[in-house]
């Protein structure tokens, strides 16, 4: 479970990293450009965007990286990356998988026990 937990992750959060350049970059364009009536126009809460856009693939890659060492944490973190990428850019095409991925990853992560014992964290 926890090598699950570790691919997985990184991989929500490998993916996660492009959504958030495209989200990251389509508010700083707009804060520079205008607004485009119809076409292009700026979301509700930009610093939302803009940090979830950083934080929530860092978590992602951060949990799935420290899930061999502490999988009841890396889980923690999974699962609070997957919750801000739907906050911040809903469910859609291009965030399914990493939202999906990093959920599923903090599952397993907290579900894992000892790599040698049957009984889970608790």
């Amino acid at each position: 479970m926890r090598n699950a937990t570790m691919v997985l992750g990184v991989i929500a959060g490998l993916v996660g990293m492009i959504v958030g350049f495209f989200g990251y970059g389509f508010v700083e364009f707009i804060d520079q450009f205008g607004e485009i009536e119809g076409i292009a126009e700026q979301v509700e809460n930009p610093q939302l965007v803009q940090t979830a856009s950083i934080l929530a693939p860092l978590l992602a890659i951060a949990g799935g990286a420290m899930a061999h060492a502490r999988a009841l944490l890396a889980g923690m973190l999974l699962l609070i990356s997957a919750a801000g990428m739907y906050y911040a850019f809903g469910f859609g095409v291009f965030t399914m998988f990493p939202i999906a991925f990093a959920g599923v990853a903090g599952l397993l992560g907290l579900a894992a026990g000892k790599p040698d014992e049957p009984k889970a964290h608790f």
